[in-house]
């Protein structure tokens, strides 16, 4: 039985059938509790609901940040008068959608945290998990301390300040129609394949068929967790969570994103990221 509490719906009438292995036909899913997904074949519409409180969000915030040259990670700089990584931590919680928030940084910065959660009029479960040597390691670690109960997860860098609920909403509704997604924007510059030796140049890549992920990266739990099996048997590394997905042979799907959701890594990101914040003030 579907139960009968509020849901954020996503209408994809113009969509086409579903990449198996998931399904093989437009459908109506449903989160009728925090670990399921339910079916209901619809020869006409695809909707998909997220009930509230079934998206488990992972914050990583363990990076040192060498390319911005600060004495502390970029992360916890401050920017416009709040630390970079509090930014998102506020958006996902005023999310009806998010039920918790693992957050993976080094136990001397949990203070930043713990300080601006104070400000946010919403309560919601906070999670702690070490970071690893890798970013793969961090997102397993911060993988093994989300519940059970989750029905996906929604994995953020918190160098990105400037994620929005819309945007974020979209990919968690792409994810639960293919089982990933991720934010993502087409390349402007032209790009080259070249030789690493001689710097010879190989090919001119299509700039149509490229594209720049960001984060969110949302991942059906299951998913996820059967792919770092698979990743630690092949002793594979890969440098963002889709590519998990990936390297098990389903289906990523690319939700467009949009230029603003910059990863601050240098000082010039952070002098863009202040002149966009300014924006939207």
């Amino acid at each position: 039985m579907i139960q009968q509490r509020p849901v954020f719906k996503y209408n994809a009438a113009q969509r086409s059938s579903v990449t198996k292995p998931f399904v093989q036909h437009p459908v109506s899913l449903t989160f009728t509790s925090r670990h399921s997904v339910i079916s209901k074949a619809n020869p006409t519409v695809s909707s998909f609901e997220i009930v509230p409180e079934s998206v488990s969000v992972v914050l990583l915030a363990g990076g040192v940040g060498k390319r911005m040259g600060a004495n502390i990670p970029k992360q916890y700089l401050d920017l416009r008068g709040h630390p970079i990584a509090t930014y998102s931590l506020r958006t996902f919680s005023s999310m009806p959608e998010v039920g918790e928030i693992v957050i993976v940084c080094e136990p001397s910065w949990r203070d930043v945290f713990l300080t601006a959660l104070k400000s946010i009029p919403r309560s919601l479960p906070i999670q702690w998990a070490l970071p690893g040597a890798e970013r793969q390691d961090s997102v397993f670690n911060g993988l093994s301390m989300v519940r059970e109960s989750a029905a996906m997860v929604a994995i953020h860098d918190s160098a990105r300040p400037l994620i929005t609920i819309q945007d974020t909403r979209r990919c968690l509704l792409d994810a639960a129609q293919h089982g990933a997604a991720v934010l993502g924007v087409q390349v402007k510059p032209t790009i080259k394949e070249v030789e690493s030796s001689n710097k010879i140049v190989r090919r001119t890549l299509q700039r149509s068929s490229l594209w720049e992920v960001q984060t969110p990266q949302c991942i059906r739990p299951s998913l996820l967790k059967e792919g770092f099996r698979i990743v630690k048997e092949k002793g594979l590394e890969v440098t963002d969570d889709v590519s998990i997905i990936e390297a098990m042979g389903l289906p990523v799907k690319l939700t467009p994103g949009v230029y603003t959701n910059i990863k601050v890594t240098t000082p010039e990101d952070m002098f863009v990221a202040d002149k966009f914040l300014e924006q939207l003030s």
